[in-house]
């Protein structure tokens, strides 16, 4: 193809060339830092006929781009090709599950530690001395995690840029917000903010506390200690982050002095990070007020890690516990342990403590053993019925559909997502999973158990007839059918 972009009537002969330059373009509209934030590496953009495609890594990407920026892209591509281009919007699964980040053996070992227990302004490579009122402190040497070791996916990747952004040049997302269920790395994040935040401003000023620590003091300087003195502390800082802010709930003075502090320090060109583990639409008791606040930053979610990104964080763990763990291993822990990233730490000492208490290497059927416990403590005992209602309810499949001989893929996909299903959550033989769907041999259990998990780790999805499925979520509609039952 070739064309004359914008008045500096440049020829340009490839497609790769035209993107790049709608993409300069596109920069200049909307700004460097904007840019870089929705247009970085995990969107992608590509000329396909008369579409201007825009490939994003999820579905909060997409939306977010469609009704913030559909207007700059069209005229961004108006101005290269001169006459307007068809937006094209699409959610490629595995954008975000290749930049998965390399662990790094000195990074810090808190990934998801305690709230740190400090209010006075933070010094580089150490702790700070007591406030007097900051209540009780955390251990002197304690070491904040590092954005650095935060491990990406699609399930945390706009929080992670948000938080780089907020830490790279504070004030631009004044509040942000970081909402999702425990274990998926609020916690990580703030601390990672923090950290990168002291470290390019080392006299900076930096409060990190808790929703209960927040209250606590103020309280005790309400009825004691003084309110000046509590409001230099926390009105005066450069960054403010506040933890597990759904505390706030029906405390009623503690909330009009935070709204206070939040607008005192938003017109001061402050940054102000916080945590929750519920979204905003769950958060409306924290009052309208705040409500309003928080929703006119900038709000991330962080969703459970996927399969792409447990695996990175299984990884990592095992160089900071210098554990050599095979691959299969990895990716045995990666499937059974799918709700909090705690716990897949916790699996990793699990199996380094076995290994070295019957002096045994690390291997698939040492994992089997070593953390049949913990996963048969993940819930209520499942079986192979149970498994075979929960998939036929989601696939929208008649009753024993996956004990026939049917080899469409609208039932064989379903049935081999059954067997991997089974041998995640039954301890059940292989022969007794393979006779029950459909009289089939152990080898067959094998190979679906092997198939489900590399597509898995390619991000791919289940093609059924006219239908397409997640695959991680597909998994964990069925796992919530399974807990329901």
């Amino acid at each position: 193809m070739e064309m004359r972009a914008g008045s500096t009537q440049e020829v340009i002969t490839d497609d790769r060339e035209i993107v790049s330059v709608i993409r300069a373009r596109l920069a200049d509209r909307i700004g460097k830092d904007r840019y870089e934030v929705w247009f970085g590496p995990t969107t992608q953009l590509a000329i396909r006929g008369e579409n201007l495609v825009v490939s994003v890594p999820n579905q909060f990407f997409q939306d977010w781009l469609r009704s913030h920026f559909r207007k700059d892209l069209e005229a961004s591509s108006l101005e290269v090709f001169h006459k307007p281009l068809s937006l094209e919007f699409r959610i490629a699964a595995t954008t975000a599950a290749t930049s998965i980040a390399a662990a790094k053996p000195a990074a810090p070992a808190v990934e998801h530690g305690p709230t740190v227990r400090r209010a006075a302004p933070c010094e580089p490579g150490a702790l700070p001395a007591p406030h007097p009122d900051a209540g009780p402190q955390a251990p002197a040497r304690r070491r904040l995690a590092t954005l650095d070791a935060f491990i990406v996916g699609n399930s945390n990747c706009l929080a992670y840029k948000a938080a780089q952004m907020t830490a790279e040049q504070p004030g631009m997302y004044s509040p942000l917000l970081v909402h999702g269920p425990i274990g998926t790395g609020k916690t990580h994040l703030l601390e990672g903010i923090c950290s990168a935040y002291r470290k390019a401003r080392p006299r900076a000023s930096t409060v990190y506390v808790s929703a209960e620590q927040f209250m606590s003091h103020f309280l005790e300087a309400l009825h004691g200690s003084g309110m000046p003195n509590f409001r230099r502390k926390y009105r005066g800082v450069e960054l403010l982050i506040i933890d597990d802010v759904q505390f706030f709930k029906d405390k009623r003075a503690t909330l009009v002095e935070l709204l206070h502090t939040i607008d005192s320090l938003l017109r001061a060109g402050r940054q102000l990070v916080f945590a929750a583990d519920r979204p905003t639409s769950a958060l409306k008791s924290l009052g309208p007020e705040l409500m309003a606040r928080l929703s006119g930053g900038m709000v991330c979610r962080l969703e459970p890690a996927e399969y792409a990104t447990r695996r990175g964080i299984v990884r990592q763990h095992a160089i900071r516990l210098g554990l050599n763990v095979p691959d299969e291993v990895e990716a045995y822990i990666a499937s059974h342990f799918t709700t909090q990233s705690r716990e897949l730490a916790g699996a990793l000492k699990r199996l380094q403590a076995t290994s070295l208490a019957h002096d045994r290497p690390v291997t698939l059927s040492l994992a089997e053993e070593a953390l049949s416990e913990l996963i048969d403590h993940q819930g209520r005992a499942v079986k192979l019925s149970d498994i075979e209602k929960a998939v036929c309810d989601v696939f929208g499949l008649g009753p024993e559909s996956l004990q026939s001989s049917a080899k469409a893929k609208t039932v064989s996909h379903p049935r081999m997502l059954a067997m991997w299903l089974a041998r995640k959550h039954t301890r059940n033989a292989l022969s007794e999973i393979g006779s029950y769907f459909g009289r089939r041999s152990h080898s067959t259990v094998i190979s679906a158990q092997k198939k489900i998990e590399s597509l898995m780790a390619a991000g791919a999805s289940l093609k059924l007839a006219d239908s397409t499925w997640n695959l991680e979520e597909t998994i964990r509609r069925v796992e919530e059918n399974l807990r329901a039952g």
